[in-house]
């Protein structure tokens, strides 16, 4: 891991703080259908994920909303991600996507709440293009490619989560079955230093396995996917 941390293209991606980094997106090179293969959002798919975080078994379901907002001009397809724990509420997620002509898949904000044992609820994480100086991201490129590495969101000390491709063409086993032809993923953030996240995306589903690579065990498995 030490390796790919001190990589120049990691290296060029992490110096992009700030205000060097802001990408100017045009409304109109963007598409109303995200289908890019390694992060479709077709309306009305929903995928069922089971886990442990926080030291507790969590159940996560992801549902593509038929509903949108305009953010920064373009039309973002809104994604829904609600964790549960023995039926107990524990985050409500709502996450907006776009892709553009180019097959770019674009994170455009993230309205989160968490629900916390003594009732207070948690909002720290959320983030909306545009506002406070955030910046949208790249979820998933149009052509991955070992090693690019891309900022997913930025919002100072909030959101700053950045990912690079590792691997292209493996093979995973979930709960969902064996999927083939997978793209993996490494993610890290600038407000945890030090913690390491793995993500695997299998074609025409999107993710289908998380897990923590250092701190508190944290893992997410594909269980089901129901509709288009």
């Amino acid at each position: 891991m030490a390796g790919l941390i001190a990589s120049g293209t990691w290296a060029s991606n992490a110096r992009a703080s700030g205000s060097d980094y802001e990408p100017a997106l045009d409304p109109a090179n963007f598409v109303t259908v995200i289908d890019n293969p390694y992060f479709p959002l077709p309306v009305g798919r929903t995928l069922v994920y089971e886990g442990v975080k926080d030291g507790q078994s969590q159940i996560d379901t992801v549902t593509v909303t038929d509903q949108t907002r305009v953010i920064e001009g373009i039309t973002a397809r809104m994604v829904s991600d609600i964790s549960t724990h023995d039926g107990a509420l524990l985050e409500k997620t709502f996450d907006f996507y776009a892709q553009d002509k180019q097959g770019n898949v674009w994170y455009l904000g993230e309205d989160t709440t968490a629900f916390l044992a003594n009732g207070k609820t948690d909002t720290s994480g959320s983030w909306m293009a545009g506002v406070h100086d955030a910046e949208p991201g790249i979820i998933m490129e149009a052509n991955p490619q070992i090693p690019d590495a891309y900022r997913q969101e930025f919002l100072v000390g909030q959101a700053e989560d950045t990912a690079w491709v590792v691997e292209r063409g493996g093979t995973v086993t979930v709960p969902y079955g064996r999927l083939r032809n997978t793209l993996t993923t490494l993610e890290a953030t600038r407000i945890e230093p030090g913690l390491y996240d793995l993500k695997v995306y299998a074609p025409g589903i999107g993710i289908v396995l998380e897990q923590s690579l250092a701190g508190p065990t944290e893992t997410s498995n594909l269980v089901s996917v129901t509709g288009p």
